[in-house]
């Protein structure tokens, strides 16, 4: 077959050395991709300077970028200013998506380190994106993709590798009557949205819901990225509502490994397009548009916000009991959402959303439950409750209006010139630069909640509790959800445990902005190594309970051992046919994703 390209290649006209190494490229690649490896700076077969030229002339513009490392001015004089300057940037996550070279998280103590790719094609369109994948593919390359840059994982990152990041893809275009390729005739038009891959949470709410008075299933957390959340499964603040934000998919842009764009739906393309929903971002293939289905907005939206201390353990314990009751009666419904915290202090902290009920309604709801923390005055004691109650028009919820801003209720891209809609949610700020310790999450079921398991529920949070803090994220779990948001989200790769789970605890810990090797910002990897066992220990606890949970994909455990089973469950034979079919050289490799299990940890060497 080379004997034969090359005959084809003399036979045709004259054609400069240049491009001749140009058409090569595939051949000089294959002895990598034959022994089933790919290449590094400094390999014998790692382009060269004038091909990686030569590409670069070939995309036109700046699209193609030599990475240099953000971390240089501060391995090179730690006390400096620029340092200084530096790791105070890395605070703010606009900055750090901004930033070629970096990553929303900045490692994971003894598992992953932030570090930028050698090169990175700064995708403009679909074409870009495709002949990037052709490069990577021809070159053996390590390739990596980059929305967002949320990764826990570290997915969005590698050493020695050609980085495709679609940012400036961050177009946002609203339809009226929508019908997705290939279903005309056979599903009726709807309202929906098609997303640019580089386009972030807040940028889509400002757009669907602020300016266009809809509802689209996204993230809470508004700097992520939309595409590798929707590709995760994806929820957000009101999934127990609206479902999944993969439920709402209705089509999607993807360039496959053999560098076709390809149009996914539940009309074309349909495998490609199931596991896109949940199968993990990077897997499968570069999407580079999404399509999803707009809601009609609620009149308002509101939160509860309150902590309380318990005076005792036994108290406290009895405190768990009456909020796992209270739930269980009166909150285990679509109109509620986000996170019940228990802290080894003692402390109850609430931080709920809610949707479909006015102010006065929601205060009527928890009027029982606070009824009866202050009925038991030497037990408990509401510590922080400001406003307790509040709820605003949902086509307000994500504005950054200056009462907001004032009062501190949203942030905003504090960079000069910054565009006013770069917002972000106070309490998500503590994840930009963040350096994680340990993380775990389980499903719990809503089995859980009758009145016969109470108890042993109760016990189990309470015994976590003692080793590390637990969440319920009760919008990470379906139970309870409308039957069309569980019929959507059962049609999707993700773990169908997340149908039956009224929650998903989640127990994580991290620290400050941190490098290894810049002196006075080095990890404190002692201190990880702790919190992590002792994360551990806390979930050990609720699998005592639940011996088999799952876990959410984004949310989760590097160290996951059974991480097949626990991400995916009985619908991983089926991500594994979809990845043989549209990737069978296993060109797209994540830790962790499907297939990943045929390499090696870093994804250079193939194992199987």
């Amino acid at each position: 077959m080379h004997r034969r390209r090359l005959l084809q290649l003399a036979s045709a006209a004259p054609i400069g050395y240049g491009n001749l190494l140009w058409m090569l490229a595939p051949l000089r690649a294959s002895a990598a991709s034959a022994a089933g490896s790919r290449v590094r700076p400094g390999d014998p077969d790692w382009p060269s300077d004038a091909r990686w030229k030569q590409f670069g002339e070939q995309l036109g513009g700046d699209a193609l970028v030599k990475v240099q490392s953000p971390f240089s001015p501060c391995l090179d004089a730690p006390a400096g200013p620029a340092c200084t300057q530096f790791f105070k940037a890395v605070r703010n996550p606009y900055f750090l998506g901004d930033e070629i070279g970096l990553t929303q998280t900045l490692g994971w103590v003894d598992a992953w380190t932030s570090s930028p790719s050698v090169y990175a094609v700064s995708a403009r369109s679909t074409g870009d994106v495709a002949a990037a994948v052709d490069f990577a593919r021809r070159n053996s390359l390590r390739l990596v993709v980059k929305g967002g840059g949320h990764s826990y994982q570290g997915t969005s990152n590698a050493p020695d590798s050609l980085l495709v990041w679609t940012r400036r893809m961050n177009e946002v275009t609203l339809h009226d009557a929508f019908v997705a390729r290939g279903c005309a005739g056979r599903t009726a038009p709807t309202r929906a949205v098609s997303v640019g891959a580089g386009a972030i949470w807040a940028h889509v709410y400002d757009a669907v819901s602020t300016r266009g008075g809809g509802y689209v299933q996204g993230g809470g957390c508004m700097t992520v990225g939309v595409a590798g959340l929707v590709q995760s499964g994806g929820f957000g603040s009101f999934s127990k509502a609206y479902g999944l934000a993969s439920g709402s998919l209705l089509e999607a842009e993807v360039v496959t490994a053999d560098g076709q764009v390809r149009i996914a739906s539940a009309c074309s393309e349909p495998e490609l397009f199931w596991g896109l929903k949940g199968g993990g971002g990077g897997s499968l293939g570069v999407v580079t548009r999404l399509t999803l289905r707009v809601h009609a907005l609620p009149e308002s939206f509101g939160a509860v916000n309150m902590a309380i201390k318990a005076s005792s353990a036994p108290a406290f314990r009895r405190l768990i009991g009456l909020v796992v009751d209270f739930y269980a009666k009166s909150l285990h419904n679509p109109h509620w959402g986000e996170q019940i915290r228990l802290r080894p202090d003692h402390t109850l902290r609430i931080a709920m959303v809610f949707q479909g009920l006015s102010r006065s309604q929601a205060q009527a709801v928890w009027e029982p439950f606070l009824a009866a923390v202050e009925a038991a005055p030497d037990e408990f004691r509401i510590e922080f409750s400001p406003l307790k109650i509040v709820s605003t028009p949902a086509r307000d919820f994500w504005a950054p209006t200056l009462v907001k801003r004032v009062l501190g209720f949203i942030s905003t891209d504090d960079r000069p010139d910054a565009p006013e809609g770069n917002v972000f949610w106070p309490g998500d700020q503590g994840q930009a630069g963040q350096v994680l310790h340990g993380y775990q999450s389980a499903w719990l079921p809503a089995a859980l909640l009758h009145p016969d398991r109470r108890q042993a529920l109760g016990d189990a949070l309470f015994a976590a509790s003692r080793h590390w803090g637990v969440s319920m994220h009760v919008n990470k779990g379906l139970a309870g959800a409308p039957a069309e948001a569980i019929a959507a989200a059962r049609d999707t790769a993700m773990n169908p445990a997340v149908l039956d789970a009224f929650a998903l605890v989640i127990c994580g810990a991290d620290g400050p902005p941190a490098f290894p090797g810049v002196a006075g910002h080095e990890p404190d990897a002692g201190l990880a190594q702790r919190q992590a066992a002792a994360i551990g220990r806390a979930v050990d606890e609720l699998r005592r309970l639940v011996p088999r949970p799952g876990s959410y994909l984004a949310e989760s455990n590097y160290f996951e051992p059974d991480w097949q089973q626990s991400f995916w469950g009985a619908n991983y034979p089926r991500l594994l046919a979809a990845k043989e079919r549209y990737d069978p050289e296993g060109l797209f490799f994540v830790h962790h994703g499907v297939g990943s299990e045929r390499w090696s940890a870093d994804g250079f060497t193939r194992i199987a």
